[in-house]
């Protein structure tokens, strides 16, 4: 790599604008998410440098738990010559940094805040840089806080969620094929040849403004999770993603769909987080002090 200095977080004046202020008043847990993690990146077997980056950042403090929650985040970086491996890694530092340190109430404004931060930084740096110009990444984040998690999507990473044996995508790719099956001017069959199948619409990095997907679903315990690149998901179909997260653990998840992405070909490089809920315990209220 002929990189000399690789920052890793965001710098501070986007880090203050985007987190004027702590929050007013902390927040009291009434529910501990019990959760179990596992994750696997692979390099494939035509690339020479990995760009997916995953993430994770689980608090201790019950306040931070009960404001904030859990949050898992996978990028596919893009550009070429390191230059997507360094976009996906800014990214997903900046958007902790910023998710974790935002002053408003509900995490929706925080996670459209932390993207838009990624974003900056990542329009920044290839627009300053020799050699980085035109990088960006996919984002997918998924936040777990109490009784319900909250989705945030830019790009055609994906994230799968297993609830009573039925799998089902809460993400949608924002590509051109994808968007022209919505508005009917093609169709599934289409689009799985189409020349421009893997041209992003939206990507952290693409343009000065980014408007992220950020949906919000309830939470039940059993809930099973993958957050993916397409670098799974251009070799294994949905049935078989779901098939494997109904009978493996987070960990044997990751490693055995990441294998059969690379046993398909492995043409890019592929990701895996496996987040499971194992458990929605209420917190008792603590005895006022007298």
């Amino acid at each position: 790599m002929d990189e000399t200095v690789l920052e890793t977080t965001a710098p501070d004046d986007i880090t203050a604008e985007y987190a004027p202020s702590e929050l007013t008043q902390p927040a009291k847990l009434s529910t501990r998410v019990r959760l179990r993690v596992g994750a696997k990146s692979d390099l494939g077997r035509v690339r020479e440098n990995n760009e997916d980056k995953f993430e994770y950042y689980i608090p201790q403090d019950d306040a931070v738990l009960a404001a904030r929650g859990s949050a898992f985040l996978v990028c596919d970086g893009m550009g070429g010559h390191a230059a997507g491996q360094i976009a996906s890694e800014l990214a997903a530092k900046t958007f902790i940094d910023v998710y974790y340190s935002h002053s408003a109430e509900e995490p929706i404004e925080a996670i459209i805040a932390a993207i838009r931060a990624a974003n900056r930084y990542v329009l920044d740096v290839g627009r300053s840089v020799q050699g980085r110009r035109g990088m960006g990444t996919t984002l997918t984040a998924l936040i777990i806080r109490e009784n319900s998690i909250w989705v945030g999507q830019a790009g055609d990473s994906r994230l799968y969620r297993l609830r009573e044996g039925k799998c089902e995508r809460l993400t949608r790719d924002h590509t051109f094929v994808e968007e022209s099956i919505r508005f009917g001017s093609m169709t599934k069959e289409e689009a799985e040849v189409h020349p421009h199948r893997h041209v992003l619409t939206r990507a952290v990095g693409a343009e000065d403004l980014l408007v992220p997907d950020v949906e919000k679903h309830d939470l039940l315990a059993g809930d099973r999770f993958i957050l993916c690149s397409d670098g799974l998901t251009n070799h294994v179909s949905d049935a078989a993603i779901g098939e494997a997260m109904s009978r493996l653990g987070p960990s044997e998840l990751a490693w055995f769909l990441i294998g059969l992405a690379l046993q398909d070909g492995g043409s890019d490089n592929t990701t895996v987080l496996s987040v499971f809920v194992d458990g929605l315990d209420p917190v008792e209220p603590e005895a006022d002090a007298e």
